[in-house]
C-alpha cells in the first residue's frame, strides 16, 4: 500500500486506520494494479508509474479473482480499470461520484478518486461490516448524500455519492 500516493490513497489515509480497520482492509480490499494485476494491500511491490494495458492485464486479473468468493463487491474502480475485470453484476455495487451544480447532478472526474477513497475508508472504519447493498447505503449515507439505484440490464447496483 505504501507505493500508492494518489488522491484515492490520500483520502483512504491507510496509515491512520486502526488495527482492526487495517485487518478488514487486508481481508476485503483488492487493488487492481496497472503493472502487477490484482493485489492485496500487504503485497510488497516496487514503485511504478505506468498506464494500464487492459487487454494484457485482463487474463491475469481474471485468473487471480476467479478464486475469490463474491458475496458482495464494492467496486471503486475508475472506468479505465473496469475494463480489466467484469465484476458479477448481481453482487456488485459500483461507486460513482458526482456533484451538484445549479441544482443538477454532474459526474466528477479527478475528485471522484478522492470520494472513492473516502467511501473505502468509511466502510473500513464502520462498526458494522456491510453484508447487503442496503448496509452499504446505510453506512455511506451517514457521511455523504447519496442515492442507490437498483441493477438493470445486467449492470450492477450503483451508489451515487454526492461529493461535498
Amino acid at each position: 500500500m505504501a507505493v500508492y500516493s494518489g488522491v484515492l490513497y490520500k483520502a483512504l489515509d491507510f496509515p491512520t486506520l486502526s488495527a482492526s480497520a487495517k485487518a478488514r482492509c487486508e481481508k476485503s480490499v483488492v487493488i487492481i494494479s496497472a503493472k502487477y494485476g490484482a493485489l492485496s494491500p500487504s503485497d510488497r511491490i516496487e514503485f511504478y508509474k505506468e498506464k494500464i494495458n487492459s487487454a494484457a492485464m485482463r487474463p491475469i486479473v481474471e485468473k487471480k479473482l476467479a478464486g475469490y468468493k463474491h458475496d458482495l463487491i464494492i467496486d471503486c474502480r475508475s472506468s479505465t480499470y473496469q475494463a480489466v475485470w467484469s465484476a458479477p453484476a448481481d453482487v456488485t455495487v459500483a461507486i460513482r461520484a458526482s456533484t451538484v451544480v445549479d441544482g443538477e447532478r454532474k459526474v466528477i472526474t479527478h475528485m471522484s478518486k478522492k470520494t472513492r477513497g473516502e467511501v473505502t475508508r468509511a466502510l473500513l472504519v464502520s462498526r458494522s461490516i456491510p453484508k447487503t447493498v442496503e448496509d452499504i447505503y446505510a453506512i455511506i449515507s451517514e457521511k455523504f448524500p447519496c442515492a442507490l439505484t437498483p441493477p438493470k440490464d445486467g449492470d450492477p447496483w450503483v451508489l451515487e455519492v454526492i461529493a461535498v
